[in-house]
């Protein structure tokens, strides 16, 4: 996973991906990934991430994503 975590760094420094947008696209996909393993349920999803369920919320509404973790506009 290192050697892999390592060439994606490579990739998004080559592409010009700037630090911000990098952490930005890592947490919302970690928080969907999270939300839909956890069947929506923001209580358990925000235990498992290790944040405030209202930390959660405020997440959700900043990347756009629904309560099962589905991105909406």
């Amino acid at each position: 996973m290192k050697d892999q975590l390592e060439a994606l760094i490579g990739q998004l420094a080559d592409r010009g991906i700037l630090l911000g947008e990098a952490v930005a696209e890592f947490e919302r996909r970690f928080i969907k990934h999270v939300m839909d393993s956890e069947e929506g349920n923001q209580s358990r999803a925000a235990r498992t991430l290790g944040i405030h369920r209202n930390t959660l919320g405020r997440k959700l509404e900043e990347y756009k994503l629904d309560r099962n973790g589905r991105r909406h506009f």
